[in-house]
């Protein structure tokens, strides 16, 4: 393998990660280091990405995003669009240093960002599983290669985090996977985070499992998570979540990787699309 990854590599200098899960956006140390004007395609291990079909303005970017979240349906049956659907383009999640999540606006290493909510509503003795994708394009391989590794930092930092005021994620524990490694032969990097969720509206005491799990393709990141819900196992969650992200993964690699058919490779232009799904309401709740 020809690299191992920020993610991984970050792992060992914050002094290990537990044998199990992590994940997502924040204001990442590429931004602090200063980004590019432009985005800068990287080569990838795992697609052979051609730089004509890569977006480079953020209306393309989000464009290419939209293509690639999945809809409810890919969820599996009962699953229905929560309200707002999707995220504020214009702000993503940051962990702050009280461990409470809030929405600042996009750092300039963040070409585009979007999250997706869903719901399978509460039906006999399960409660409502929520689940949610978010794709965010960086500029360069490299700024998404750091979110990853912010993501292993924040778990270590913040082990117990407040999505909202009523809404809890506890026990946090993480497992990176270089390409290569475990089993990952899908992306440069991969992050799955586990631990315990608690809604107070749903009732005190009631805790259940949350899983978030994460890839890096060059300078894209794909994500999905599940808040669980009595009834829901933590197994049933990694089923729920498993279509979505292998989709978001074939999707990516639809509109990225070069056509061998055309000439010099490049025919196809993956920022044009008419697939206009979802609403553009705002979101308190972009990282979860």
């Amino acid at each position: 393998m020809a690299r191992a990854g920020c993610a991984v590599g970050m792992c060992v200098v914050l002094a290990g990660c537990t044998a199990d899960g992590s994940g997502e956006p924040r204001e990442s140390e590429s931004a602090k280091k200063g980004a590019s004007a432009t985005a800068s395609p990287s080569p990838s291990e795992v697609v052979d990405i051609s730089p004509a079909r890569l977006p480079n303005t953020r209306a393309q970017a989000t464009v290419l995003i939209r293509d690639v979240l999945p809809g409810p349906a890919d969820f599996g049956p009962g699953t229905v669009r929560r309200t707002p659907y999707e995220s504020d383009p214009r702000r993503w999640p940051v962990l702050a240093e009280d461990c409470v999540w809030e929405q600042r606006a996009l750092p300039k290493d963040v070409l585009a960002t979007l999250t997706r909510s869903y719901e399978i509503p509460a039906s006999g003795d399960r409660g409502p599983l929520r689940l949610s994708a978010v794709v965010t394009v960086h500029r360069t391989a490299e700024q998404a290669d750091w979110e990853n590794a912010e993501v292993l930092e924040e778990m270590m930092r913040c082990p117990e985090q407040m999505l909202r005021s009523d809404e809890f994620i506890t026990d946090l524990r993480s497992v990176p996977a270089a390409f290569g490694e475990s089993g990952n032969e899908f992306a440069e990097d991969s992050l799955t985070e586990l631990g315990s969720y608690t809604s107070t509206a749903e009732g005190p005491g009631d805790v259940n499992p949350y899983i978030w799990e994460q890839t890096r393709i060059g300078q894209f990141t794909l994500a999905v998570s599940a808040k669980g819900a009595r009834g829901w196992s933590q197994a049933d969650l990694f089923d729920r979540l498993r279509d979505p992200h292998v989709g978001m993964r074939s999707r990516l690699r639809g509109a990225i990787e070069r056509d061998p058919s055309g000439p010099s490779g490049d025919t196809k232009d993956s920022t044009k699309s008419d697939t206009k799904d979802g609403a553009k309401d705002e979101t308190r709740d972009g990282r979860r």
